[in-house]
C-alpha cells in the first residue's frame, strides 16, 4: 500500500460493533475516523445459542451506517472480523449471508486465539518501543483474551469465552448489585480463567496492559475519581475494590452515580468489574496500564502487513504445520506448482482474483500431506480434520474451513465433497489440487509437456498427447479413474488423449 491510501478495519464485538479508518503513512496507520455503536449483539444469544431477530437487525442496521462510510474502498482495502458471539451462534450464518450484503464487504470470524494475536498486534504498535516482556489482557463482551508477548511477536496466546456481557447476564441480570453477587460472579470467571494459571505462572512479563471496552472504561471511571494509580490510566487492585464498593453502595445499575461512567457501560459494568477482579486475583496483578490498540488496530497493521512483508503470517502459520506434522516439504513444492500451473490454465488473465485464489491453492498443497503424521490411510480425511480444529494464525474460521475442504478430497471418491461443488472457485482448486496430486504420485516432478486443461460445456476437460500417454502408463489409469469420480457426482471431467 502506498501513503496516503486509506484502510478500514470493522470490529464486530459482543457488545458493540466498531469502524476503525486509518491513513496509510511511512508505514503506520494514522487515524482518519473512529465511529462506535452498542449493538448488545451477545446479549442476544438465547440459551440455546441463537441470536435473536432484534439482535440481528441491530446489527443490520449498524453495519448499514459503517456500509456508507467505507462505500467505495477497494475490497482489498476493508477487513470485517467477528468474535465470540459469532463463534458460538449456532444460526450465525443467518446473519453473515445478509451482513456481507448490507455491508459490502466479507464478515470473517476469528478464533479465540486469532483474536488474541490481532489485539496483542493492535496493542504493540500503539505502544512506545521498548524491550519489555508484556502481558495483554483485552476482555470482551464475551470473551477474555490473554497474551504473553515482547516488541510485536506473541508468544503464548489464548482465549476464555467470559466477558462482561455474559458474566452480567448471569449474576446482574435483573440490575441489583450486591456483594454476593460480586463474589459469585468472580467465582465464576475464575473457574473459567483458571487454564491461564498454566502459562502465567511464571510471571515472566514487565508490564501488564489492558485493551478495549471493559478496562478503558474501568480506568476512565477510576481516572476520574482520584482512584487510579500512578496516572490516569493505571488500574490498581485498591482502585477495583473501591469500584466494586460503589456499585454495591448504590445497588442498582440504574442508581449509580459516578463520574466517567458512560450510559452505554452502566448494563455491563458489574460484569467488567468482576472478570478484571477474577483476572487481577489469579494472575496476582498490582496494577494494568490502559492500552490505546485494540483489535480493530491489529486487523489494520495486519492488512498493511499483508501488503508488503513476505511472507505473511499466513505462510508462516502454513511452513509451520508443514513443520510440526513432518510433511514432505519437497513433495508439497511438487504438488503446489503443478496445481498452480493447471490452475493458470484456467485462469489465464493473472488478475488479483487469480493471484489470490492460487496463493491458497498454494497453502493447501503446502499442508496436503500433514495428515500422514495420524496415520497413511487416509491421511486426507485426518488432514482435514487438523486444519478445521486448528487456530491458524491469520486465518478465518472459514478459511480454514475451505482449506480442509481441500485437504479432505484431494484423493478418492468425490461424494464427501459434493455439497461444496457448487462453489465454482473452490470446485477449480480442488480438481487442480486432485490432478497435481494424481500426477505427482511417484514423489517426483512429473513432465508437463502436453498436458492442457480447460473449461468445456459447463465442465473441465483434460487433454493429453499420445506420446506423454504413451510414457506413463500408470497416470493415465489414473486420469481414467479421476474422470468416474467425476461422474459420479454428476460433474463434467473428460479425460482425452488426442
Amino acid at each position: 500500500m502506498t501513503d496516503g491510501q486509506s484502510i478500514a478495519a470493522i470490529d464486530l464485538g459482543s457488545n458493540s460493533f466498531r469502524l476503525e479508518i486509518g491513513r496509510v503513512a511511512h508505514g503506520q496507520v494514522e487515524r482518519v475516523e473512529y465511529l462506535k455503536e452498542m449493538v448488545r449483539l451477545g446479549a442476544g444469544l438465547d440459551s440455546e445459542g441463537r441470536l435473536s431477530p432484534a439482535a440481528m437487525q441491530r446489527g443490520w442496521d449498524c453495519l448499514a451506517r459503517f456500509a456508507e462510510r467505507v462505500r467505495g474502498f477497494a475490497p482489498a482495502r476493508v477487513r470485517a472480523v467477528a468474535t465470540q458471539t459469532f463463534r458460538e451462534a449456532r444460526n450465525r450464518s443467518e446473519f453473515l449471508v445478509p451482513a456481507h450484503r448490507v455491508l459490502g464487504f466479507p464478515i470473517e470470524v476469528i478464533s479465540g486465539r486469532e483474536e488474541a494475536r490481532l489485539i496483542y498486534s493492535g496493542v504493540a504498535h500503539l505502544l512506545p518501543e521498548a524491550d519489555e516482556q508484556r502481558l495483554v489482557v483485552d476482555i470482551g463482551g464475551r470473551s477474555t483474551e490473554l497474551v504473553l508477548g515482547r516488541g510485536y511477536t506473541p508468544r503464548k496466546v489464548e482465549s476464555y469465552p467470559v466477558g462482561s456481557v455474559n458474566l452480567s447476564m448471569r449474576h446482574f441480570a435483573d440490575g441489583r448489585l450486591t456483594r454476593a453477587a460480586f463474589d459469585a460472579a468472580a467465582l465464576a470467571a475464575q473457574a473459567v480463567l483458571e487454564d491461564s494459571l498454566g502459562f502465567l505462572a511464571e510471571k515472566s512479563w514487565d508490564m501488564a496492559y489492558g485493551s478495549s471496552g471493559t478496562v478503558g472504561a474501568i480506568a476512565d471511571i477510576l481516572g476520574a475519581n482520584d482512584q487510579a494509580g500512578a496516572g490516569d490510566k493505571v488500574i490498581t487492585a485498591e482502585g477495583l475494590d473501591w469500584l466494586r464498593d460503589q456499585l454495591v453502595r448504590a445497588g442498582h445499575v440504574d442508581r449509580v452515580r459516578l463520574a466517567g461512567l458512560k450510559d452505554d457501560r452502566r448494563a455491563v459494568i458489574g460484569g467488567g468489574v468482576a472478570t478484571l477482579r477474577a483476572v487481577f486475583t489469579l494472575v496476582g496483578l498490582e496494577a494494568m496500564h490502559n492500552a490505546r490498540g485494540a483489535l480493530r488496530h491489529g486487523v489494520l497493521y495486519e492488512m498493511l502487513d499483508r501488503q508488503v512483508a513476505t511472507p505473511d503470517v499466513r505462510e508462516r502459520t502454513v511452513q509451520r504445520l508443514q513443520q510440526k506434522f513432518g510433511a514432505d516439504a519437497a513433495q508439497a513444492t511438487r504438488v503446489r506448482e503443478v496445481a498452480q500451473h493447471f490452475l493458470a490454465q484456467l485462469n489465464p488473465r493473472r488478475d488479483r482474483a487469480a493471484q489470490q485464489l492460487a496463493r491458497k491453492l498454494g497453502w493447501a498443497a503446502e499442508v496436503h500431506e500433514i495428515g500422514r503424521a495420524v496415520a497413511h490411510d487416509e491421511y486426507n480425511r485426518h488432514g482435514a480434520y487438523i486444519l478445521e480444529h486448528s487456530d491458524g494464525a491469520g486465518f478465518a474460521l472459514h478459511q480454514l474451513e475451505r482449506l480442509g475442504v481441500l485437504l479432505l478430497g484431494q484423493r478418492g471418491g468425490l461424494r464427501k465433497t459434493a455439497q461444496w461443488l457448487d462453489d465454482a472457485e473452490l470446485c477449480e482448486q480442488l480438481l487442480c489440487l486432485r490432478l497435481a496430486v494424481l500426477l505427482c504420485h511417484a514423489r517426483r516432478a512429473p513432465s508437463l509437456d502436453g498436458l492442457r486443461l480447460s473449461r468445456r460445456n459447463g465442465g473441465f476437460r483434460f487433454e493429453v498427447t499420445r506420446t506423454w500417454a504413451a510414457n506413463h502408463p500408470r497416470s493415465v489409469v489414473l486420469l481414467e479413474e479421476e474422470s468416474a469420480h467425476w461422474r459420479r457426482v454428476d460433474r463434467g471431467f473428460e479425460f482425452q488423449v488426442a
